[in-house]
C-alpha cells in the first residue's frame, strides 16, 4: 500500500509523506465503496456486463468485479424451481440426520449415566421381568379360582344331561367360560411382553457393551427404538 501510493524509504518520513498516505487511503476506499460491475459471456459469446445481475445469464456464473476490475466474487447460476426444491430437500434431509445423530448422542449418554457397568442393568432388566412375572401369577391364580368356582357348577349340569341347562346356571358357565378365557388370553400377551423387554435390554446391553468399551457416544447411530430402560409397558392385572 506505501509503495502503490508512492512512498518509498526515502520519502515516506518527509513532510508529504502524511498528505500522500491519506490521499491514497481515500482513493483506496473509493474503489471498495464502488458499485460492484456484473459481468458474463451469455450463450451466443457475447459478454455482458451490468451494474446487477444479468438475467441473460442466469444460468451461467456471474463475475461480480470491485471498481479496480478485481473479482469480488463469482455468482453461480440461478437455480430452477425444481432445483430449488431439491436442494431444499437435500438440506431437510441433513437437518434431520443431524437431529438423529444428536439424538444418538443424548440417548448413549443417558445410557451410560443410567447404567455405569453390567450389574445396574442386569438388576434394572430384573425388575423390568419381575412385573409382568407377578402378573402372569395372578392370572395363574385367578385361573385357579375360576376352575375351583366352575366345579359346583360342572356337578349341577350333570342333573340336565339331555335336557336344555337352567339359564341362571347357563350365565353362570358362560361368565366362567369368558373369565377364564381372558385371564389365559392376558398371560400370553404377559409372557409376549416378556420376549419384548428380552430383546429391548438384550438390544441395550449390546450397545452399552460397546459404550462402556470406548465407542464414542452416537456412533452406532440412532437407537431405532425406545430403551427398554426408559420404562417397559406394565401389563393390565
Amino acid at each position: 500500500m506505501v509503495q502503490r501510493c508512492g512512498l518509498n524509504r526515502s520519502n515516506r518520513n518527509g513532510p508529504g509523506a502524511r498528505l500522500i498516505l491519506a490521499g491514497c487511503l481515500v482513493a483506496a476506499g473509493s474503489v471498495w465503496a464502488a458499485p460492484p460491475i456484473y459481468t458474463c459471456v451469455d450463450a451466443n459469446g457475447k459478454k455482458l456486463t451490468s451494474d446487477r445481475p444479468i438475467a441473460e445469464c442466469s444460468s451461467r456464473d456471474q463475475r461480480v468485479l470491485n471498481a479496480d476490475g478485481s473479482v469480488r466474487q463469482i455468482l453461480p447460476p440461478t437455480m430452477t424451481a425444481d432445483e430449488r426444491a431439491e436442494q431444499e430437500q437435500r438440506e431437510r434431509q441433513a437437518a434431520s440426520e443431524r437431529a438423529q445423530q444428536q439424538d444418538a448422542v443424548r440417548r448413549d449418554r443417558n445410557l451410560m449415566i443410567r447404567f455405569p457397568n453390567e450389574a445396574a442393568h442386569n438388576k434394572a432388566r430384573a425388575a423390568a421381568l419381575d412385573d409382568v412375572r407377578s402378573a402372569v401369577q395372578l392370572s395363574e391364580k385367578r385361573i385357579a379360582v375360576l376352575a375351583a368356582d366352575r366345579k359346583p357348577l360342572m356337578d349341577e349340569s350333570e342333573f340336565y344331561v339331555g335336557k336344555p341347562l337352567p339359564l341362571k346356571l347357563k350365565q353362570q358357565l358362560d361368565a366362567n367360560d369368558a373369565a377364564t378365557d381372558a385371564q389365559r388370553s392376558l398371560i400370553q400377551n404377559q409372557q409376549s411382553e416378556i420376549g419384548r423387554i428380552n430383546s429391548l435390554y438384550d438390544t441395550e446391553l449390546a450397545r452399552l457393551r460397546k459404550l462402556w468399551g470406548g465407542a464414542p457416544a452416537g456412533s452406532m447411530g440412532a437407537i431405532a427404538s425406545a430403551p427398554a430402560a426408559s420404562g417397559a409397558k406394565k401389563p393390565a392385572k
